[in-house]
């Protein structure tokens, strides 16, 4: 029956399961959107060989040569010329520079962080901020660091409240007996400063407990005993 109709001039063609052909199915919806997949692909292709072309042709050099142009200022930082280190010397840029011309690479990225500490000591803790918040420090050495840098901006601005943030996961790292408990020390006093008393005896007690051996924890006995701590 199923035959009779679809041989019939003009009747509509009605498939049995047997004629199904998955196929030729596939086949046909290929043909249907052969234009919409092709294009898809040589997009997908060309977005593959761009990004391998830009990491080999472009990125790879300009990371070189940010790492070659940031050792100069470098250089100043460890002199204390600062200015120079920020906008360089006339021959040599300076990490202002470094930053606009070399942004998106790891040279650049690390003059954000040498350009907020230059502001920092150049009693321009608005600017440190900017770059200290613009420098990706995740998963490095200077993470800790940074966020000091921050809480001692803030507290330049005033901004107590940001300053103990700051100063507080600046001593998140437990296991760093140098600046933890210096951090925590810090926390302390911004914590007095802000009438947060109980909050300060917390902080100064970790450095007593924690980091008994610490710079910090030689007088804080003295700053525990001012607010009334005396065991």
């Amino acid at each position: 029956m199923a035959n009779t109709v679809r041989n019939k001039p003009g009747a509509a063609r009605i498939e049995t399961v047997e004629d199904y052909n998955p196929l030729e199915s596939l086949q046909d919806k290929y043909e249907q959107n052969k234009k919409r997949i092709n294009t898809a692909i040589t997009v997908l292709l060309a977005a593959v060989v761009g990004f391998f072309a830009y990491q080999k042709f472009i990125k790879e050099p300009k990371e070189t040569k940010a790492s070659n142009a940031i050792a100069f200022p470098q250089m100043y930082f460890a002199q204390d010329s600062l200015n120079k280190a920020l906008n360089g010397d006339g021959q040599h840029i300076g990490f202002l520079q470094i930053i606009k011309k070399y942004g998106g690479t790891k040279a650049g990225n690390l003059a954000q962080y040498y350009a907020g500490i230059c502001y920092l000591n150049m009693n321009d803790p608005k600017s440190a901020i900017k770059h200290l918040k613009e420098f990706n420090a995740q998963g490095t050495n200077l993470q800790y660091v940074t966020y000091g840098a921050l809480a001692d901006a803030y507290m330049e601005t005033n901004n107590i409240k940001e300053g103990i943030e700051y100063y507080n996961k600046a001593a998140a790292n437990k296991k760093d007996n140098l600046l933890t408990p210096m951090y925590l020390y810090r926390a302390g006093l911004a914590y007095e400063m802000n009438n947060q008393i109980d909050k300060a005896k917390e902080s100064y007690k970790r450095v007593r407990d924690e980091y008994p051996q610490s710079m910090q924890a030689r007088d804080i006995d003295k700053n525990l005993a001012r607010l009334g701590v005396l065991d």
